[in-house]
């Protein structure tokens, strides 16, 4: 399933955490935002892992690792 929709959706679930992150403070809703979002990916989801260019696996480790750590600030800053 390779539709246009699912960009708008990645995109958006991208843009709803990066505010939940840098406007409302909620580090832990900001992750599960953007964990959501990776569902949605914006790429031929019909070609494997190993066939998709440099830059399309780039794009989706490092939005992997903006969740992990949106989730580890989340935890860090509310362990009190």
């Amino acid at each position: 399933m390779n539709s246009p929709f699912n960009k708008f959706l990645y995109i958006g679930f991208l843009l709803l955490g990066l505010y939940q992150a840098i406007i409302s403070k909620d580090y832990i809703q900001a992750a599960a935002s953007m964990g959501i979002g990776l569902a949605f990916d914006p790429f031929n989801q019909e070609q494997k892992w190993n066939d998709r260019p440099t830059w399309q696996k780039a794009v989706m480790i490092i939005h992997l690792a903006l969740v992990a750590a949106m989730f580890g600030f989340g935890i860090g800053l509310n362990d009190k």
